[in-house]
């Protein structure tokens, strides 16, 4: 059945939280009449940023986190999949992901949370097993629940009070990670709070993989490694990252390079080999592929930008 369209009510709330939760975000905002991107942490794993201006593409890898909106729009893709966010959208990846993301109208304001897989997992003994959606993806985007808005708001409110962020903190921090399990976002989530299940299985192979990103990846040792089968492995793992894990181990072996080259530390042949390529040709290419222009350009650009 399709989902219930929210009541007048609800939408009202909605707009009021949002609006509360956003003048609460800008008031931690350093002002500054500069037009460069800001980042503050009111606690441990949760971040306000906000863009003054638009962004263009940029690559990066997501570790496990709830991307709040509040103001703005932002673009991700993932895979084939492309969402559009705007206010009072969330945005919930499960797992390390490569994702391409822009700032499409700023000012952009967004709350950013840290998901902790042991808090979701000590939830384990008060919700039992929670049904799971099997096309669920490990971005999930929905439209904000007002008493997940509720629980995030009470717990940005802890940044004025590090007496009140001691003794509630760690209890508000499980209260929204509950929220996200019950929400149309928690269909990953209900898996990976179980060790056994798929979901941590390939939780557990993207770590090793991030680890050891540089060295030939042999599939069958890594999902030996995972207790699966190969077939069970990389049915799972395209499920949950939209790529093979061959793929992915390339997507993280261009990320570090650009990384590198953007930093100016590394001419385009070292960052190749640095990051496990044989072949600097190979690497030009597949890195072109990847980000739009060669590598050559980057590295160009970041001297540039120093001179």
């Amino acid at each position: 059945m399709p989902a219930s369209q929210p009541s007048r009510s609800s939408q009202a709330r909605l707009r009021v939280d949002l609006r509360r939760l956003t003048q609460h975000a800008l008031r931690l905002i350093p002002s500054s009449s500069a037009r460069t991107p800001q980042l503050v942490t009111p606690r441990p794993g949760l971040y306000v940023l906000r863009h003054h201006e638009r962004t263009a593409f940029e690559a990066t890898i997501y570790e496990p986190m709830l991307c709040l909106i509040l103001q703005g729009y932002k673009e991700m893709t993932f895979g084939e999949h492309t969402f559009r966010l705007g206010a009072g959208s969330c945005a919930l990846v499960s797992h390390d992901l490569p994702i391409v993301s822009r700032v499409l109208e700023a000012p952009y304001l967004v709350v950013l949370l840290a998901i902790e897989v042991e808090v979701l997992r000590s939830l384990y003994e008060d919700v039992g097993e929670l049904a799971a959606d099997a096309t669920a993806r490990a971005l999930e985007v929905h439209q904000a629940d007002p008493r997940l808005l509720d629980a995030i708001g009470r717990y940005l409110a802890l940044a004025e009070s590090p007496a009140d962020a001691r003794v509630l903190g760690p209890m508000l921090l499980k209260e929204i990670h509950y929220r996200l399990l019950m929400t149309p976002l928690g269909h990953m989530l209900r898996g990976l709070i179980r060790h056994d299940s798929h979901a941590s299985s390939i939780a557990r192979a993207i770590a090793l993989l991030r680890r050891d990103f540089r060295s030939p990846m042999v599939v069958a040792e890594l999902a030996r490694a995972v207790g699966m089968s190969v077939a069970s492995f990389h049915k799972h793992f395209k499920a949950v990252t939209s790529s093979s894990p061959l793929q992915y181990q390339k997507t993280l072996r261009l990320l570090e390079a650009r990384r590198m080259l953007v930093a100016g530390a590394a001419s385009v042949t070292t960052a190749a080999y640095e990051v496990g390529y044989e072949s600097p040709t190979q690497f030009s290419r597949e890195y072109a592929r990847k980000f739009g222009r060669p590598p050559s350009q980057d590295l160009v650009n970041s001297r540039g930008s120093r001179a």
